[in-house]
């Protein structure tokens, strides 16, 4: 297996999208936020200067991962939310995900970013293990309502290596 990531590129849009319909509709119900981030990935993470990374196994998408910029009150600094992680069920724990966040981290650290933060839900149990061993932390409280299905938020605080 030999495995590839890459950055957005249109012909992947229709896998990021499925790929994370899958697992939303598998745990959770589509809400109108996935909508708009997975019918319109260009609009949701390029345009305003963030990135879908795709993991390839030859020419088939077995994994996707957004970065989307963001900026929290009144904060100058540059923040990353890393959204809409998924991995080909059939591929699953094989560290494809922990590739493609790996790739997330040297992407926000290229660009200067403080931190990144996602949303997540406590169900989830390998997604959490992977974000903890990547040195993710909890947050206290969610400070993102977009979702339903979010009942907890995490960070990675980016140090000036």
């Amino acid at each position: 297996m030999i495995l590839e990531i890459v950055g957005f590129d249109m012909r992947y849009a229709d896998a990021f999208a499925n790929l994370n319909y899958q697992w939303i509709e598998h745990y959770f119900a589509v809400e109108d936020e996935d909508r708009r981030a997975l019918d319109h990935p260009f609009e949701y993470a390029i345009a305003p200067g963030g990135e879908i990374f795709f993991a390839l196994i030859g020419d088939q998408v077995v994994g996707c991962v957004a970065m989307v910029p963001k900026s929290s009150d009144g904060n100058t600094d540059l923040e990353f939310e890393l959204a809409k992680m998924a991995v080909q069920p059939d591929r699953q724990g094989q560290g494809i995900g922990r590739l493609l966040l790996e790739q997330c981290v040297q992407f926000a650290r290229q660009r200067g970013a403080t931190r990144i933060i996602l949303t997540t839900n406590d169900i989830l149990k390998p997604a959490l293990q992977v974000y903890h061993n990547a040195g993710f932390e909890d947050l206290p409280i969610n400070p993102d309502s977009r979702y339903v299905r979010g009942n907890l938020a995490m960070q990675l605080i980016l140090g000036t290596d």
